[in-house]
């Protein structure tokens, strides 16, 4: 065999190993994803997991709505009127999901897959004055609908699959190996392939965490919403000053108890000169 066929067959050999190397790779972080909505108490609320070499590496509970516009034909046939879908996400759904280093991603599909959710997350660093900083965030919200299916459409026209997409979304900023949990409502507007129509998808009951899980099934530490914050602080704000008045009352009643019980003690001197001459 002369030079160039040995270099030919070098050459189909490191081709063959490379894609070895591959299959192998894939296989190796095999990813399986889970269902775990019947665990939880709230029966809106969804549960997913994806886990990868049999750990989890994305875990997302939430509950989601969306409301979505549709035309319909007037009673006289001739002008379109506007109604409104409520679409909420159901348990039993099918859900899929990959992880990655800086990109995780989880999908959802129900209703024999007349609807389907995208959720891309990313994970980035920033310099600050402190120095560089990590975080991540929901940087994309895909939701596919199909407005011939009867049970939240009626007599759509144009019925069929539609798309609405994000639009440089940045949500559920968290700092890293942090999980962001927020029990308030959050609105995310998404523009529809349907002309000028918007779909409005609606979180609430949210904990996620698709990057850096440390243990099994168990989420980080919380990063709370700024709104979930502000509501506690209502709550224990009456609280707090209830306690401070309180203790001001207490410290009051000390304060005058002492004073009483030193003047008590004390001499006292009769206005009445005339009683002068019996004292001493």
């Amino acid at each position: 065999m002369d030079l160039r066929g040995r270099a030919v067959l070098g050459v189909n050999r490191l081709r063959v190993l490379l894609m070895l190397f591959h299959t192998m790779a894939r296989i190796m972080a095999e990813q399986e994803v889970e269902n775990l909505s019947g665990l939880s108490t709230n029966p809106e609320k969804d549960i997913f997991v994806v886990r990868e070499n049999g750990t989890t590496c994305l875990m997302a509970e939430f509950a989601a709505k969306f409301i979505v516009p549709y035309d319909v034909w007037a009673s006289n046939y001739v002008d379109l009127i506007t109604e409104q879908a409520d679409i909420s996400l159901t348990r039993g759904a099918e859900v899929k999901g990959r992880c990655g280093h800086n990109e995780s991603e989880l999908q959802v599909f129900w209703v024999d897959r007349a609807y389907a959710l995208k959720m891309l997350f990313v994970k980035e660093s920033h310099n600050t004055s402190k120095g560089p900083e990590a975080t991540w965030r929901l940087s994309k919200v895909q939701f596919v609908y199909d407005s011939s299916e009867k049970t939240h459409f009626k007599d759509a026209v144009s019925a069929g699959k539609h798309t609405a997409n994000s639009h440089h979304l940045s949500a559920l900023v968290t700092p890293a190996g942090k999980s962001y949990e927020c029990q308030a409502q959050q609105t995310i507007s998404l523009a529809s392939s349907d002309p000028q129509k918007t779909v409005t998808m609606i979180l609430s009951a949210v904990h996620i965490q698709p990057f850096d899980i440390i243990s099994d099934f168990v989420f980080s530490e919380e990063h709370k919403c700024p709104v979930d914050e502000r509501e506690q602080l209502e709550e224990t704000l009456p609280l707090i000053l209830g306690l401070i008045l309180g203790l001001v009352i207490v410290v009051t009643l000390v304060i005058y108890h002492l004073h009483h019980k030193m003047t008590a003690n004390q001499v006292q001197i009769p206005r009445d000169r005339s009683q002068y001459k019996h004292m001493g």
